[in-house]
């Protein structure tokens, strides 16, 4: 994977594809003040360097029938890493845990899990989260209703927005 350096056109793009993965090319480039062809490489670039993972698309949870969205601190009984690897690998086969997060503190890890109600939340718990080895406890905190959704990171850009796009 090769780095690439950020210049401000490079940030321009990050910052409009992460807003909109579904951007054209052409917009994109015009939005970054250059032409197609040379977008279209610094996009690539992005992606080879590992800037930009991937794309999908946002779905909304409730229209799907996920109307219970929890999230689980999970402790466990051993953190050495092979157990913790195990725990992790198990927790990839759950389609119900959406995001993993490893946590330092009193939480080994906090888990997001979607349900389609509360009576699925509650088995996927008692027969697989609970159940799994090395988890000696799970406290749940139940998402009432979610006010921020922005995935990725915040880009900034260097001053203004108005800047001379650079010679490719």
């Amino acid at each position: 994977m090769r780095r690439v350096k950020l210049d401000r056109i490079d940030q321009r793009i990050l910052r409009d594809l992460q807003a909109d993965g579904r951007i054209t090319n052409v917009e994109l480039a015009r939005r970054a003040g250059i032409s197609a062809p040379p977008c279209l490489r610094r996009v690539r670039a992005l992606e080879e360097a590992g800037y930009i993972r991937g794309y999908y698309a946002d779905l909304d949870p409730k229209a799907l029938g996920f109307n219970v969205t929890v999230f689980a601190h999970v402790g466990l009984a051993s953190q050495a890493e092979a157990d913790l690897q195990a725990f992790e690998a198990r927790v990839n086969e759950w389609p119900q845990v959406r995001e993993c997060y490893m946590l330092a503190g009193e939480t080994d890890f906090l888990l997001k899990i979607v349900a389609e109600d509360w009576v699925a939340y509650e088995q996927f718990l008692t027969t697989t989260l609970t159940a799994a080895p090395n988890v000696t406890n799970v406290k749940t905190a139940l998402s009432i209703r979610n006010s921020k959704f922005q995935p990725g990171v915040p880009i900034e850009l260097d001053s203004d927005d108005v800047f001379e796009a650079e010679a490719e």
